[in-house]
């Protein structure tokens, strides 16, 4: 071999080359694993995920928990149950069970069913977190177990599409508005100031409101998940607005790079141009934004239920953001009906349903953030 002979390096072996798709989530998966608060995050999404299927395949009631009614039998307390009800065995404290199966509540009060830490008498009916009590001074209660596990569906339905929706409408009117610029941008951002000029909360209870008063005249509108479909379509109108904003400022910085510029000079069209290199490039700040507003979704929804509207197909909905206002509501019957050394404080009715929205919030926010680390090359660690 000559001197001036160059010696080029081995390539790969022969065949086909390597998906640059599947190259690139191995690359995004390799980078993601390496964050703990990611795969947290994503297992505790991963669980909520197997929850709502698990629940669409047991024998729940689609539209309502199920209504349990207490029977003291000792006190001859509940013993009364209307047809319909799922009858539980209960007993005052301080008396020894009156059979099997039977759950412990405080004297003249046999709906105040609370957790149970052993799994002796479940087979009562499902209420490992205890029961959420329609009136204390009543016999009648949900459980919340079954709640929370029915609700889990409906909470992951909800949030996700309003906040997907809304993300995806805001990530490409942004684009376009921060890459055209002009009287385009200048129409877009106003009509995104008049939409942001909209209280959310006022907007949606008008929206619900009209709509389930002409509702029975529209064909299509009369079963419960049309119902929830126009809860959703509502939150979407008034969301995407969000994300306009924030993708459009981002558009305005990465518009001015020389990949771009090349783009152009290489004959590209705009469509092509915005769709390969200002999206992909401009989509990091909607991963913090979209983490934030998926568990803000249920509590606006709790928050509107605990004002006393009507969104949704009966007043005892299995969702997140619904029960926990219930159990708001409950806890202040409880309190009103307090007595000196005769306080019952239902605590798991709040803190199981505030759970469920936290772990919910912070997980997305976990993986969100993981995301967002694994595919912005300047933020790898």
């Amino acid at each position: 071999m000559s001197s001036g002979t160059v010696s080029v390096p081995v390539t790969e072996k022969a065949g086909r080359r390597p998906n640059p798709r599947i190259a690139q989530w191995k690359r995004t998966w390799f980078f993601l694993r390496g964050n703990t608060l990611a795969l947290i995050g994503l297992g505790i999404i991963i669980a909520i995920v197997a929850a709502a299927i698990y629940a669409t395949t047991t024998p729940i009631s689609w539209d309502a928990m199920t209504e349990y009614c207490g029977t003291n039998q000792q006190t001859g307390e509940g013993n009364t149950c209307p047809p319909g009800y799922a009858i539980v065995c209960t007993y005052p404290a301080g008396s020894s069970p009156p059979g099997p199966n039977c759950y412990q509540t405080p004297a003249g009060n046999p709906s105040d069913v609370a957790p149970t830490w052993s799994s002796h008498p479940l087979s009562a009916g499902p209420l490992p977190l205890g029961g959420l009590t329609l009136n204390p001074d009543e016999q009648y209660f949900f459980s919340t177990y079954e709640g929370l596990l029915r609700g889990s569906d409906w909470s992951l339905i909800i949030s996700v599409s309003v906040v997907g929706v809304g993300a995806l409408v805001g990530l490409l009117v942004g684009a376009v508005s921060g890459f055209m610029g002009g009287a385009i941008d200048e129409t877009i951002m106003r009509l995104v100031d008049i939409f942001l000029s909209i209280p959310q909360i006022l907007f949606v209870i008008i929206f619900v409101s009209v709509m389930d008063t002409v509702h029975p005249s529209i064909a299509g509108l009369s079963t419960d998940s049309s119902i929830m479909l126009v809860l959703i379509i509502g939150f979407i109108v008034i969301w995407w607005p969000f994300y306009a904003r924030v993708v459009r400022g981002q558009v305005l910085v990465v518009r001015e790079q020389k990949y771009v510029e090349a783009a152009q000079a290489s004959g590209a069209g705009r469509s092509r141009i915005i769709l390969r290199h200002i999206v992909p490039n401009s989509i990091y700040p909607v991963f913090i934004q979209m983490s934030l507003d998926v568990g803000t979704v249920p509590l606006l929804l709790g928050v509107l239920v605990y004002l006393g509207f009507k969104l949704f197909p009966s007043p005892y909905f299995p969702e997140w953001g619904s029960i926990t206002a219930l159990s708001v509501v409950n806890l202040q019957g409880f309190l009103a009906t307090c007595q000196v050394g005769a306080c019952i404080i239902p605590w798991w009715q709040i803190l199981f349903p505030g759970l469920a929205l936290f772990l919910y919030a912070i997980s997305v926010n976990f993986l969100s953030d993981g995301l967002r680390d694994a595919l912005d090359p300047r933020l790898r660690r």
